[in-house]
Order: structure tokens, then C-alpha cells, then sequence
């Protein structure tokens, strides 16, 4: 397991994972299909699922203007999910998400959380509108 202390996840986690963690590309193979390729919430399988996705290019919007990281990736995990999430989402934490880093909050309490998991939440903060 590769440990890196990261001070503040937004501002450092893109630039210390791993050069095979790529965001976009867990997007493209995990996500696009169902939220569509610009995150919109218009996948080719959109029309199929019992609740429709989540236009994630608003995720802030919906947040008063602040990217609800936490939230973002508990959902994408699993760990966390409500009645508004189509019993279809996979829960992605079951997978594999990469190796484990540890990150830091503003009072230094770390937390392990797979590369991956941090690579799309950084990509998903980028397509915010």
C-alpha cells in the first residue's frame, strides 16, 4: 500500500495520483453509458433505469456554488446512497479503485481513500458548471 499525506485533497489530489489514474477514463468506462458522455444525465442507458441519473455537471450548482466532494465520492463508493439513486448504480467501492492514499482534511485527520475514487472525483469537480 503507497500512503501520500495530502494537506488539501482540492487542491493537490490531481497532481499526486498515480499517472494510471485517469478520471476521464473511469468516467468514459464506468459512468458515461448511464450519466452520458458529458455527465448530463443522458446515456445511452439513461431511458431504462428505474430512476433516471443525476446531471453531475450540476452537482455544485445544487450545492450553493460548492462542489460536494464527501458526498460525491460516498455516493460513487456506495458507502452512502438515498431513495434518489436508481437501484441500478453499481456501488463502485466493491471494485477496484486503485491503491489506498491517505488524505488529509483541514484539522489532519487522514483518511484512506482509493486513487481512483479521488481521480473521479477531481475529473467530476472539473465538468461543473
Amino acid at each position: 500500500m503507497r500512503l501520500i499525506l495530502l494537506p488539501v485533497l482540492a487542491l493537490t489530489a490531481a497532481c499526486t495520483i498515480d499517472q494510471d489514474i485517469s478520471g476521464p477514463v473511469y468516467f468514459a468506462e464506468n459512468c458515461a453509458a448511464c450519466h452520458g458522455p458529458t455527465g448530463e444525465g443522458d446515456g445511452q442507458l439513461a431511458e431504462f433505469l428505474s430512476v433516471p441519473p443525476s446531471d453531475l455537471t450540476m452537482l455544485s450548482a445544487r450545492n450553493g456554488g460548492v462542489f460536494p466532494r464527501d458526498a460525491v465520492m460516498s455516493a460513487i463508493d456506495g458507502y452512502a446512497r438515498g431513495a434518489h439513486f436508481a437501484p441500478e448504480m453499481p456501488e463502485f467501492g466493491a471494485g477496484d479503485l486503485g491503491d489506498t492514499i491517505i488524505v488529509e482534511d483541514e484539522d489532519g485527520i487522514g483518511t484512506p481513500i482509493p486513487e481512483g475514487l479521488v481521480a473521479l472525483a477531481d475529473y467530476l469537480e472539473t465538468i461543473q458548471k
